[in-house]
């Protein structure tokens, strides 16, 4: 049986609490994404999945519910854990790349290594692979600055998987590219998933790339309204090439 990564019950999530203002972004959200998933929350602005991205990233604590990541009780854990787990359990991948500017492609895959006590010859190591995996090796020195817009989500893909991450969770990964270059990162994420076999959830406005993966979970005004199986693989044409 499947390992469950991610398990969400009743999740709300209010902000101005008391307040004349108060709002409730978060209606009360159930989700389990299992070990080895490829799945994606699609909604419009104002829907609500930035806040859930926000959640699952344990970047912020819900108000009511319960969230457990890895078997790790996220409204239990205390900042300072919650730093950890970020760093340990979850591989970033974000819209605008998130590089350390002035930073070799390199250093800021072997960040998060860094932070996790990883000696530095062995962190050295492991970035290096990762570099070759997303097919960088020929540009570990150059600076986020030298580097295109496909390039650098290549960098912050790399960097995501430093740690090998319970998930990797990906915010809007090709929106600041442009079609072509989308379409190399989304293959990536494929070979990450199939030969890999890691965890991806996929925060995306656009239904397209939604339904290349094995599930869409659908979010409108703050609750779940839809979930589906997509096709679980790239569009067929780009998948013969």
């Amino acid at each position: 049986m499947a390992k469950t990564i991610i398990e969400m019950k009743g999740i709300v999530k209010k902000f101005y609490i008391g307040q004349p203002n108060e709002l409730t972004i978060l209606k009360g959200i159930d989700l389990t994404v299992e070990e080895g998933e490829f799945v994606s929350i699609v909604g419009q602005s104002g829907s609500g999945k930035s806040t859930l991205m926000n959640i699952i990233g344990a970047l912020d604590r819900p108000t009511e519910g319960e969230y457990i990541l890895d078997g790790i009780s996220i409204n239990q854990a205390g900042d300072t854990q919650l730093s950890e787990i970020r760093n340990s359990k979850i591989g970033f991948v974000f819209q605008t790349f998130n590089l350390i500017p002035r930073t070799s492609a390199l250093k800021n895959v072997e960040l998060p290594m860094l932070y996790a006590g990883i000696p530095g010859n062995r962190r050295t190591a492991r970035a290096k692979e990762l570099l070759q995996m997303v097919e960088m090796d020929d540009r570990m020195s150059h600076l986020p600055n030298e580097l295109s817009g496909g390039q650098k989500q290549r960098v912050a893909i790399a960097r995501a998987m430093a740690n090998d991450p319970a998930i990797i969770l990906a915010d809007e990964p090709t929106g600041a590219l442009d079609s072509a270059t989308g379409r190399l990162v989304m293959d990536l994420f494929h070979r990450l998933h199939r030969e890999q076999g890691k965890t991806i959830v996929l925060i995306t406005h656009n239904p397209e790339l939604a339904d290349e993966t094995q599930r869409v979970i659908t979010i409108h005004d703050g609750r779940v309204i839809d979930v589906r199986p997509g096709q679980g693989q790239p569009p067929q044409e780009d998948a013969k090439s």
